[in-house]
């Protein structure tokens, strides 16, 4: 049975030195070409294969297996070692686990999987390498007994980012690691770009956005993101559909776009020689459809503002609209508030969640309050008492709150809303009777003209959605249509304009209806706990990098480069299972010392020195302007390709040494040590940041 621990400390490594050297990524690039070319050249060309068996996911991988360890090992206690000198213990910890190994390798589970290595350790005969897929990682061991000495030598020149299919039994490390045994290994697909660095930190934090592909790689927590953002819109189908909404999609180019108050895009459609815009919401259409008797609809779909870009806004968003007749705002309360506390159940587990350290309660009753009525709570003014345009922007005067001169009571009601109320919504609250100015497709409320029956959900100080019961009055409607008409004249880029077959439909007749739209983007980052809108969109909009004539330098950076800047989170690491030798006694004067001479080395080329396993020569420049040859014996540790590139650290004048007839002129720097309960030995090459020049001098 192989001696088998786990590739975690090694995985590890890289975190303890946080200015790691970044390699050459043209040179890495050329090389891993090489490689691809020599694959098809010996009849290995990994994109000739066109498909892969996969039996499991990562997940469904422990699952199987613990329960098959139940099943075989059921209630074994654990090794007591109580009493055993530090020998003993080692011993029978091993037998332990010696014998729990061999009841389940007696009834081996053989699975197949496949994903992107993300790790790769090699250690002589065998190594270890981490795979990921969509639902998580798994360690594969790779022994060369096992797969063949072809297969091996293959996988040792593998790099990071090539995606793998592993067939082999499932076993348990003595490390405690699920993984899998592998007996065959195929190279599905080998990865010419080479991947960031795992710890490297964050170097330019747009790059995240701009290839997303490699953000979700490197970054587990954004993969889960978007998981819960397709599980979220899957949830509000199930939601929907339980009420017996029926799903439905309009025209996304239009003549008129309305339903809202934002400016649209415009374009020209060449076969009808016709200029049109398109959709800023769903609204119109689907008031269309509730007019043609389908009383429930709903339809999730892409709109389009003319607009700024922030945290919260995005110029190509998600919308969610949806109608239902016979109803009324109270009705789309109701449905809003279920569906919220349903979302938080079934995605998030808990309807208690929490946004940026601010737990918010999405199980108790969502507090009501009119939009005058939070002016008066919290800016101390009660607009139900001012009658008045005059009286309105007289007081706007007074609390320095800009206005324009086209501007009536109601407008004035909505500024001191947005300046004195939003920021104090943090608990859910339904914000009803807006202003008939600020509201033209909605009914008015009966007891109060000046009014209508419109609600806004805020949460977080964000507005969630808005709803209406819905304007069904076509002689209404047309003089609300009008009055917008007006403000368009008056200079509002934003004011909707008359729709006639929208006034055709609801002289139709539209029976009494409640609406409502949801920002589903907005929504994903509440229960995501995401800070920005680009963080839930996975190709956020982003200004070209060649665009402009302002110089962006983002648009000269090789897109290798780029790759290596995507943001990723610093592990925590563990170095429990690590064994250091004891620090040397014996002191060294410091004159003797001192003239050991330190630099800073560049790896220019690595190859395997002939006819010996052990030996890498490197070409380095060591800032001379004469390439320095030495010799190290780590090839155990590291393949020749992925030191090119590295800055490295050499001690530059020592007396040249011969080895393999090859003379070395240096030493280069490794940091050594043992794991715990074993003989294996763990090798690390120092390498720093490749900002510091060839030939710097350490102190």
């Amino acid at each position: 049975m192989p001696k088998v621990t786990d590739c975690k400390e090694g995985e590890k490594k890289v975190a303890d030195n946080k200015n790691q050297a970044q390699p050459d990524v043209n040179e890495q690039i050329k090389v891993r070409m090489d490689k691809l070319a020599a694959l098809q050249e010996a009849g290995k060309d990994p994109f000739q294969i066109t498909k892969y068996d996969v039996t499991h996911h990562t997940d469904e991988i422990r699952a199987i297996y613990e329960a098959h360890e139940k099943e075989l090992l059921g209630d074994r206690p654990a090794v007591n070692t109580d009493g055993m000198d530090e020998q003993q213990a080692r011993e029978a910890v091993n037998a332990d686990y010696n014998e729990r190994r061999a009841i389940m390798d007696a009834s081996p589970i053989e699975v197949s999987f496949a994903g992107r290595m993300m790790f790769k350790r090699v250690m002589g005969k065998a190594s270890f390498c981490n795979i990921a897929d969509l639902k998580g990682r798994m360690q594969a061991y790779i022994s060369r007994d096992a797969i063949g000495d072809d297969a091996y030598a293959d996988f040792k020149k593998s790099d990071i980012g090539d995606i793998f299919g592993i067939k082999g039994f499932i076993f348990r490390t003595k490390t405690g690691e699920i993984s899998v045994h592998a007996e065959e290994i195929t190279l599905l697909s080998k990865s010419l770009q080479v991947l960031p660095e795992k710890f490297h930190g964050i170097t330019d934090t747009d790059m995240r956005y701009r290839q997303r592909y490699v953000d979700l790689i490197m970054n587990p927590e954004v993969k889960d993101t978007f998981v819960k953002r397709s599980q979220i819109i899957k949830e509000i189908r199930k939601f929907l559909d339980g009420r017996d909404f029926m799903e439905v999609e309009t025209p996304t180019l239009v003549s008129n776009a309305g339903g809202a108050a934002a400016r649209p895009f415009e374009t020209h459609y060449n076969a009808l020689d016709e200029d049109v815009k398109l959709r800023i919401s769903l609204e119109l259409y689907l008031k269309r459809l509730i007019v043609g008797g389908l009383e429930r609809v709903y339809e999730i779909g892409r709109v389009y503002r003319n607009e700024g870009v922030d945290t919260r806004h995005n110029p190509e968003f998600t919308l969610m609209e949806l109608y239902q007749a016979y109803t009324d705002y109270e009705g789309m309360m109701e449905l809003t508030e279920s569906m919220f506390r349903h979302l938080a159940k079934t995605v998030c587990g808990t309807t208690e969640i929490t946004y940026n350290g601010t737990k918010i309660d999405l199980g108790k009753p969502f507090r009501r309050l009119t939009m005058n009525d939070a002016i008066k709570e919290y800016a101390g003014v009660d607009f139900d008492t001012i009658k008045t345009d005059e009286e309105a922007k007289a007081l706007a005067k007074e609390r320095g709150i800009e206005f324009e001169e086209r501007h009536t009571k109601g407008d004035i009601i909505n500024l001191f809303f947005e300046e004195y109320c939003e920021e104090k919504l943090i608990q859910p609250t339904f914000i009803m009777d807006h202003p008939l100015a600020i509201s033209p497709l909605t009914k008015k409320k009966p007891s109060d003209p000046e009014k209508v029956e419109r609600f806004e959900l805020f949460i977080n100080t964000w507005e969630m959605c808005n709803a209406y019961s819905e304007l069904n009055d076509p002689i209404d409607q047309r003089e609300r249509f009008a009055q917008q008409d007006k403000n368009a004249e008056n200079g509002d880029e934003e004011a909707q304009h008359t729709d006639e077959d929208f006034l055709n439909a609801l002289a139709v007749g539209m029976p009494p209806t409640g609406g409502i739209g949801y920002g589903i983007d907005r929504l994903v980052m509440l229960l995501t706990d995401s800070p920005a809108i680009r963080d839930v969109l996975l190709f956020p909009t982003m200004k070209s990098l060649d665009g402009g004539s302002k110089e962006n330098k983002a648009s000269k950076s090789n897109s290798a480069e780029n790759c290596d800047q995507i943001a990723t989170v610093e592990e925590k690491i563990d170095f429990s299972n690590v064994k250091i030798e004891p620090l040397f006694e014996e002191t060294v004067d410091f004159d003797t010392f001192s003239k050991s001479d330190f630099r800073a080395v560049k790896v220019k080329e690595c190859v395997a020195v002939p006819k010996s396993k052990k030996l890498l020569q490197f070409t380095l420049d060591d800032g001379t302007g004469v390439d320095r040859t030495i010799l190290s014996g780590i090839h155990a540790y590291y393949e020749p390709e992925e030191l090119v590139g590295k800055t490295l650290i050499a001690i530059t004048n020592l007396p040249p040494r011969a080895m393999m007839g090859i003379e070395s002129c240096g030493m280069l720097l490794s940091a050594v040590n043992n794991l715990k309960d074993s003989e294996d030995e763990e090798l690390h090459l120092l390498m720093v940041d490749n900002h510091i020049p060839a030939g710097a001098k350490l102190y």
